[in-house]
């Protein structure tokens, strides 16, 4: 049996994580998973190029491994080493048309960035995933996509299955996105590599960059901002994933949470476009440091020295800071459940289009423990509060689940979360790296809670 399906098999039950308050610190030194955009775009990338990319500290979940067997059916082909993935790439005119839909779980990354590709193959595609991902919104990546003359249909509301008619003789275009999305970004500028003419994004904020970060190191020339022309070929290149700062923001606030904790996490990445949630932290007090600064693979990296923080203050959270955190908002909250004041999130309207509604799911995690919380259409007010025990709902969302999961170990009585197994979508080992660490927590199935 594939990792991609012994994944999708353990995310196919619901599951329920039972926390209780932390009993001791969080002491030790630990690397988080490897980051979850850049191997998305790691297998991609490899599996257009021509030759073999070797790349090391993937992260296997089941968002990553979506793409891997998507790529997999699309003619890409996989061999693990002692030193990572091995990825033998189609080269130029070589994506093989797909036997059947290709399914991309709940990971709108890859639904998106294939999208872009796929509307370039001279074949026809359908991309499909589960009913959390069928939910979101996909218009946002089929109007600029037909612009270049793509023809892609959906389901009412521009929802997914998304049944791609393949066009090699896309144009490319100059698209000013009204979204800050490193998804939008990188689905234009991935079409935009089997179009004529040259494609240009502009976007309001400067999201995520890894895209234009790793296509040169795969070959591609980047024109001024973010642009790049078509008929470029992808060359086969070594990639070094760094740890990824969306998962190690969990465990950064575990450690700011827990009396005594002093923690080091390693090698994590550092790149600017994803760095403003540490900088959220120091602005609310927490004791975080970063050493040992270095680059790999033109991505900045360093080691993140967290201690117990007992003081953390509420902040107005700047709104140019979004996009660049836009993964760790709910780990924010639930930091500003614990801090003194109320903490301000606003321009976030984003977060309501994700795997779920994480305003609304956030806010009704935290009033069910005790939090006072002010909603807005495009944002939050958390006042920080002495939180009990509830019975919460993660609405399938892992970011949800793990962020009241950290809460959970400051709470009155902890905290019981129903559809927990999603957080194997992005971060398999939450549970074992907690309990490397100190802290254990118990999963069991709905049915036998």
């Amino acid at each position: 049996m594939s990792g991609y399906w012994r994944l999708w098999l353990r995310v196919s039950f619901d599951m329920r994580l039972q926390v209780s308050p932390a009993t001791a610190p969080l002491k030790g030194q630990l690397r988080p998973p490897g980051d979850k955009s850049i191997s998305h775009r790691a297998l991609i990338f490899g599996g257009l190029a021509s030759g073999v990319s070797a790349i090391e500290g993937l992260l296997e979940a089941g968002d990553t491994m979506a793409t891997q067997h998507a790529m997999s059916q699309l003619g890409a082909r996989f061999s693990h080493t002692e030193n990572g993935l091995m990825v033998q790439g189609v080269g130029a005119g070589g994506l093989l048309e797909p036997e059947g839909v290709l399914d991309m779980g709940n990971s709108g990354t890859a639904m998106r960035l294939l999208a872009g590709v796929l509307a370039g193959q001279p074949f026809d595609s359908v991309l499909s995933g589960d009913q959390s991902l069928n939910s979101r919104p996909m218009a946002r990546i089929m109007a600029p996509l037909a612009l270049m003359g793509a023809t892609i249909h959906s389901e009412p509301g521009g929802r997914a299955p998304l049944r791609i008619q393949g066009n090699p003789a896309l144009q490319g275009i100059h698209y000013d996105s009204p979204v800050a999305s490193a998804q939008i970004k990188s689905c234009l500028l991935l079409a935009g590599l089997f179009a004529q003419g040259e494609t240009v994004v502009s976007e309001p904020r400067l999201s995520r960059d890894h895209s234009e970060r790793m296509l040169p190191a795969f070959g591609i020339e980047m024109g001024a901002g973010i642009s790049l022309r078509g008929g470029q070929c992808l060359q086969a290149c070594a990639v070094s994933v760094p740890a990824d700062p969306s998962s190690a923001a969990f465990l950064v606030a575990a450690a700011l949470l827990v009396p005594g904790s002093d923690l080091l996490l390693t090698h994590v990445g550092l790149n600017p476009t994803r760095t403003a949630f540490f900088r959220a932290v120091q602005a609310m007090g927490g004791d975080l440091s970063v050493q040992n600064e270095r680059e790999t693979a033109g991505e900045r990296v360093g080691d993140l020295r967290v201690r117990y923080s007992p003081r953390l203050q509420g902040i107005d959270l700047p709104a140019d800071w979004i996009p660049a955190m836009i993964d760790e908002v709910p780990i924010l909250l639930a930091l500003a459940a614990c801090a003194e004041g109320t903490t301000r999130v606003r321009d976030a309207a984003e977060l309501r289009v994700k795997e779920s509604d994480r305003l609304a799911v956030m806010a009704r995690g935290l009033e069910a423990m005790g939090c006072p919380v002010q909603e807005y259409p495009d944002g939050i007010d958390v006042t920080g509060a002495d939180c009990h025990f509830a019975e919460v709902d993660s609405a399938h969302d892992h970011r949800c689940a793990m962020s009241l999961a950290v809460l959970g170990l400051r709470a009155e009585g902890g905290v019981s979360i129903c559809d927990a197994q999603y957080i194997d979508t992005s971060y398999p080992a939450f549970r074992a790296d907690l309990e490397r660490l100190g802290i254990t927590l118990h999963m069991q199935p709905e049915s036998s809670s």
